[in-house]
């Protein structure tokens, strides 16, 4: 994908995650990789005054490429970048039930086992630090070290991922895990599935899509 593809791709992804109500005026954040450089929302972004121009570009040193001022997260986003060869775009969202088990400042357990589609047998949550800091970038790269997505505590989540269209459709899922566990919490205790269901979760994900499973 070229850059002007990837920018208007960038967009559309901003405008789908305002539509679903995940993000609320100038909060949550995207970025995707470009070569070794990153392209990130702007500062006070949303669909409503955004545009491919306004789209930054920064390099491996988090310099600005041509004109713009990034959003207050993009160390976060560079950070993961860096950290993770396979990565090629991060979305952060403020949605309300992540933000709300964020605040537990807890892992989500696997009382699904769609929380395997996140790489393991929960979705970690990541230590509160001051948002735009090195020390919530530092969190959020270790909380991802095996996995997807993570909390980040009294804040928000993260989503790494191969593509931008893997990590809105992440972005989608947790969302929708977060919600169903708070449900189920209020419900009652929920059964955590143990460790080695997990684990044949996992193993079946490995041939997802592209053969036909048992059963």
């Amino acid at each position: 994908m070229n850059e002007t593809d990837l920018r208007q791709t960038m967009l559309d992804v901003v405008a789908k995650l305002e539509e679903k109500g995940f993000n609320h005026g100038s909060s949550g954040n995207v970025s995707c990789r470009i070569g070794d450089d990153m392209l990130v929302t702007p500062t006070g972004g949303n669909s409503g005054n955004m545009t491919v121009e306004r789209l930054v570009r920064l390099d491996r040193n988090g310099d600005t490429i041509g004109n713009g001022i990034p959003s207050s997260e993009w160390h976060m986003h560079q950070a993961i970048l860096h950290a993770y060869s396979h990565v090629q775009a991060v979305i952060h969202t403020h949605a309300d039930s992540c933000v709300a088990l964020s605040c537990l400042a807890k892992p989500i357990p696997a009382f699904h086992y769609m929380i395997a589609s996140f790489g393991g047998n929960d979705v970690p949550c990541a230590p509160y630090a001051t948002f735009g800091t090195k020390a919530l970038a530092d969190g959020a790269v270790a909380a991802l070290r095996s996995r997807k997505a993570c909390l980040l505590a009294n804040h928000g989540m993260i989503v790494a991922a191969p593509s931008l269209q893997q990590a809105f459709d992440l972005t989608v899922k947790l969302e929708t895990l977060a919600r169903q566990y708070i449900l189920a919490r209020q419900a009652g205790e929920p059964a955590i599935l143990p460790d080695d269901e997990i684990e044949r979760v996992l193993e079946r994900y490995k041939g997802y899509g592209r053969s036909r499973l048992p059963g």
